[in-house]
């Protein structure tokens, strides 16, 4: 029997936010208290803002329902160690579809983990390796994570870089977002050293501290992080006008390639095309091509259908063709 109030209702919730009705039968046995308790306690959340609902019965029940706003949730240990271990993993490999908020969210779990369970979260991903879809970098996710809140909390980030060019240095920064291309994270900060705008890729970082000062975010000039990022990529990397046709429709197209590649056009009969312009190495693109699972023609640029004429040569060569 649970007497100590506080405790008790936090057992409770946790049984509600598991997405079922329970009887109140089985929440009083559950809890050790009378039913009359559990009934006070269901009041008490309501108070506290939890949208109970509860139902009429020969034993009645409540659930937890949505409402106006998101209550505090509440995770036993096991919950909080997978939610952690997954958003670790996901982080870690800037997978598509794990953005800056996936990562925010795994700051703030982390932060508030007793000791045990940070223990348990480090042991088992160290124990495991994720099998995962990006082809980028990996990174430490204590790396993303103290990011994560100083850009959250408008807080002045220190860090040691390491440019393309192998060149050192240390950055004081003023955090205004991360962002994943799928491939990779970046983020986009305010240099001070450098009075301007700045991205770093995040798998070049390293101690990065949260130095606890303050800032009023500036405005970012492109209005969007993750338009700066684009800019920030076509002005100092090679770039190529694709130009493809698929034999196949442009859903199919759209949700086997990354978003930054842009809609392909839809032709009718079953065909699409995308033309865009996109910022990576000509191999990297024609295996990504490749990859789409349908027939494709590949007319523009030159450079990319010799890619392409080669690595079909090759893959057949390979095959015994």
């Amino acid at each position: 029997m649970t007497t100590d109030t506080p405790a008790r209702l936090l057992q409770l919730l946790s049984l509600l936010q598991t997405p079922r009705e329970w009887p109140g039968g089985e929440l009083s046995d559950r809890l050790g208290v009378s039913r009359r308790t559990v009934r006070r306690d269901i009041d008490r959340l309501r108070e506290l803002g939890y949208p109970v609902q509860a139902t009429k019965g020969a034993d009645g029940g409540y659930r937890l329902v949505a409402g106006k706003a998101m209550p505090p949730l509440v995770l036993d240990d096991e919950e909080a160690v997978a939610i952690a271990v997954g958003l670790r993993a996901g982080a870690g490999h800037a997978l598509e579809g794990v953005d800056e908020a996936s990562v925010r969210a795994l700051a703030k779990l982390e932060q508030v983990l007793p000791s045990r369970l940070r223990h348990r979260v480090s042991t088992l991903q160290a124990a495991t390796t994720p099998l995962t879809s990006g082809d980028g970098a990996s990174i430490a996710p204590e790396t993303l994570t103290v990011m994560a809140s100083t850009v959250a909390g408008h807080e002045r980030l220190r860090f040691a870089y390491q440019a393309k060019d192998g060149a050192d240095s240390r950055r004081v920064v003023e955090p205004y977002r991360l962002v994943s291309t799928g491939r990779r994270w970046y983020l986009v900060a305010y240099d001070l050293d450098r009075a301007d705008w700045r991205t770093f890729r995040v798998d070049r970082v390293s101690e990065p501290f949260a130095t606890g000062a303050r800032f009023a975010p500036r405005e970012l000039p492109t209005g969007s992080a993750a338009e700066y990022l684009r800019q920030s990529m076509y002005r100092w990397q090679e770039t190529y006008a694709i130009d493809v046709a698929f034999e196949a429709p442009a859903s199919h197209i759209a949700a086997r390639l990354p978003k930054w590649f842009g809609e392909p056009e839809e032709l009718g009969e079953g065909r699409c095309r995308l033309r865009a312009t996109v910022g990576d190495a000509v191999e990297w693109l024609a295996v990504r091509l490749a990859m789409v699972d349908c027939e494709f023609t590949v007319r523009e640029p030159e450079e990319l259908v010799r890619c392409v004429r080669d690595l079909g040569g090759r893959l057949s060569r390979a095959a015994g063709g």
